[in-house]
């Protein structure tokens, strides 16, 4: 499929479209997953998130949507890493792109504004087939670690995936 898009630093106009693709990213990703009573809450909360992308974009990190047709369809984030033991310097922190943009190449263009071919790490649900493949491809490996997520994410696991630089990257 064939789909016309831009992926741009994001803007402090975007945060109310990035926090509503969000959550339908959470729930075409994670509604097998998840409760209802999770995605309710988190849709309660829409307003709150959307401030919370206001400061988060205005920060230090790297934040990058994606947009065909004029609305939103991907949004992803990445910077230096907080894990105690991280593995490298940068992580990517979140990559979302809508259901009816998968398999178009905007999950690969964010991906690409973010880390480019950077040495970096990331965390993906344990039972996310789909993310941990794309990162496969990206060169990601599974590096044992483990962790469960905090009880308002009703404790899925997720593992951490990390690569080394690529052609052109940076070495950690």
């Amino acid at each position: 499929m064939s789909l016309g898009f831009t992926v741009r630093p994001a803007e402090a106009g975007d945060a109310e479209a990035m926090a509503a693709i969000h959550l339908q990213a959470w729930q075409e990703s994670y509604g097998h997953l998840l409760s209802e009573k999770f995605f309710a809450d988190r849709k309660a909360r829409l307003p709150e998130r959307a401030q919370q992308y206001r400061a988060h974009i205005a920060g230090p990190n790297t934040w990058v949507v994606a947009e065909a047709d004029g609305e939103l369809v991907g949004l992803a984030a990445g910077g230096p890493g907080s894990d105690e033991d991280r593995p490298g310097e940068t992580a990517l922190f979140m990559i979302y792109a809508l259901r009816r943009v998968h398999g178009t190449g905007v999950g690969q263009a964010l991906l690409d504004a973010v880390i480019g071919r950077e040495a970096a790490y990331l965390w993906v649900l344990e039972d996310n087939p789909r993310a941990q493949a794309f990162y496969r491809r990206n060169g990601f490996v599974p590096d044992g670690k483990r962790e469960l997520l905090p009880p308002e994410w009703e404790e899925l696991p997720e593992i951490r995936m990390v690569r080394s630089a690529g052609p052109g990257g940076r070495g950690v």
